[in-house]
């Protein structure tokens, strides 16, 4: 694998964990939505990663190949003064479940973080690399 390649694969993942982030941003912004007049509420969203060749064979980046909604049930209480109460006084809730996000929110920081260390390396031992050229 050529040392280039190094920036283009942890650049693909930078790049889904920052897709991966803002997920997870818009799904904390909407944990205490409620249904709409639509009788909807917000469903979570999860980003599905996939694995893509990059340049010599068997080198491999990763991208975002959907966002998928989770459809599992909202949080319903009973609220019967709600203006969004449906007939039995019930107010349906996003599924976001905060402590879930958080915990995606930290992996993916982490990530992010991991590969920008990863082309920090690469970049400062292509420059001694360099170095090693130019003599004393």
């Amino acid at each position: 694998m050529s040392m280039f390649n190094i920036f283009n694969v942890a650049g693909s993942a930078v790049s889904a964990q920052s897709q991966r982030l803002n997920v997870v941003a818009s799904n904390l912004a909407n944990a205490d939505t409620v249904a709409g007049p639509d009788g909807s509420a917000y469903k979570a969203r999860q980003v599905v990663f996939s694995t893509t060749p990059m340049g010599d064979a068997g080198t491999a980046g990763v991208t975002v190949s959907k966002v998928t909604e989770d459809n599992s049930p909202g949080r319903r209480a009973l609220e019967p003064n709600h203006p969004q109460a449906d007939a039995d006084g019930y107010v349906t809730y996003s599924n976001v479940n905060p402590v879930e996000e958080m915990v995606n929110m930290i992996s993916a920081s982490r990530s992010y973080q991991n590969n920008i260390e990863v082309m920090n390396t690469a970049k400062s031992l292509l420059m001694k690399t360099l170095q090693l050229g130019q003599g004393s």
